[in-house]
């Protein structure tokens, strides 16, 4: 396995982890009875996260069969592991603080959750450029 596949699956590994063991303050919100936008959001981050989790063992299990040169490849592992941990900090506390993160108007940690949706989101779509080209390239 190359370092950077190495790479993508151990930081998937726990951000898989981390997805999964947010399934128990999802089911506390519900029993709770807590409003409905916040057991949604820990459904989101519950959900989500394992999503992205597998998604970069899926690349990484690609990784070694593109033909670009090594550069790319971390690129790529980079930037879903900087996504990854983006959206960690973002989903549990946009259910934590009860805010969504969609504007940057936000106060307090609502900040924190607007920036941890960028940070996530702005890698996401770098990282799907770039596999999109590695994918391209080695046609």
């Amino acid at each position: 396995m190359s370092p950077s596949s190495a790479h993508l699956v151990f930081h998937g590994a726990i951000v898989l982890l981390f997805g999964l063991l947010l399934g128990a303050p999802y089911a506390r919100a519900i029993q709770r009875g807590d409003a409905d936008h916040i057991v949604n959001s820990w459904r989101v981050a519950h959900l989500s996260l394992p999503i992205g989790a597998t998604l970069m063992l899926a690349v990484a299990a690609l990784l070694p069969s593109f033909a670009v040169g090594a550069q790319l490849k971390w690129g790529i592992a980079g930037a879903l592991i900087v996504s990854a941990y983006g959206f960690c900090v973002s989903t549990p506390l946009a259910a934590i603080t009860g805010q969504r993160g969609l504007s940057s108007g936000g106060v307090g940690l609502g900040r924190l959750v607007y920036l941890g949706n960028m940070v996530g989101a702005w890698s996401s779509v770098l990282a799907a450029a770039a596999i999109l080209y590695a994918a391209f390239v080695s046609l």
